[in-house]
Parts: C-alpha cells; structure tokens; sequence
C-alpha cells in the first residue's frame, strides 16, 4: 500500500488538468477532474494568491488526499497591501505601507510555518519580508519597526 504524492504551487480555486497538476495526477490514475474540483474548493478563499499543494494516492486504492499549505508569506502580504508584486529594488523602492495589526494577522495566518515561539517573533519575521520586498510596517522602513518592535513600543497592538 505506497502512496504517491504531488506537490504543487497552484493559484487559490484555479486549478485545472493543464501543467502542472494534470500530467503529474495522470499516471496515478486518479480522476483528475474530480481532484481539480476538490482542489478548487478547498483553495476556493486563497483566491489570487499561489497555494501548495500536496496530493497524495494510494497505489491500490486510488484514494487520494488533498492537504492545502498557506500562501507563502509574500503572497500574503502582497494581498495584504492590495499591490500586485512586490519593489523590483526594496532598497530604493517602496511599494506600500502595512500597519502592525496587518502584519499580526499575517504571522497568525502563517503561525506554523514560522520560526518564532511567540507571536512577537512571528510579526518580526513577517516584517523582515516586508523589508525585503520594499514594504514599509507603519510608516517606517521594516527595519526601524523591528527595532521598534523590540523596544516593546507595539506590544499592545500585538496582542
């Protein structure tokens, strides 16, 4: 009884049996359609945004289970922000402005895939990507707001 998997980055409730979902399901011989169906309602509110995916068949059965990852976490800030993509020079560049709230919800969003033990952490390291993306965190450079947020001066917005 082995399972096959398929790992796939696909946009929320948009996927098809075109490349690269459909000639990776294709030789497990499952019913691609009704996988692209299950996909699509499951990645149904992720809409815009690229998800992972991961498909796993039975080799007998042809049983199959779908698991759905968060976006990663430049999507989510990019929807976040309502920007389509992020500064092409983050150093010179910036593209939008998010508050600490924004960010709080977005390290929720992201809470286990992050490497911070307390939601704190998590916001900081949400905010390292707004720096690397050229994304100001409540008016200031990302940089000075993780400053900021470790001189305590957002823990209340944090909570």
């Amino acid at each position: 009884m082995a399972k096959k998997s398929v790992e796939v980055l696909i946009e929320g409730g948009k996927a098809t049996a075109a490349p690269p979902l459909g000639p990776a399901l294709g030789p497990l011989g499952v019913n691609i359609g009704q996988v692209v169906l299950d996909i699509n309602k499951k990645t149904a509110e992720f809409k815009g945004m690229q998800v992972p995916v991961k498909v796993e068949v039975d080799d007998q059965t042809k049983a199959y289970t779908i698991s759905v990852g968060t976006p990663p976490c430049a999507e989510l800030i990019k929807k976040e922000a309502g920007i389509p993509k992020g500064a092409g020079n983050p150093i010179k560049d910036k593209v939008a402005d998010l508050t600490i709230e924004q960010l709080a919800k977005i390290a929720k969003m992201k809470s286990d895939a992050l490497l911070g033990t307390t939601l704190k952490e998590k916001v900081k390291e949400v905010a390292g990507t707004c720096r690397s993306m050229g994304v100001y965190v409540e008016g200031m450079i990302a940089d000075k707001a993780i400053q900021e947020i470790n001189n305590n001066k957002f823990d209340d917005k944090i909570k």
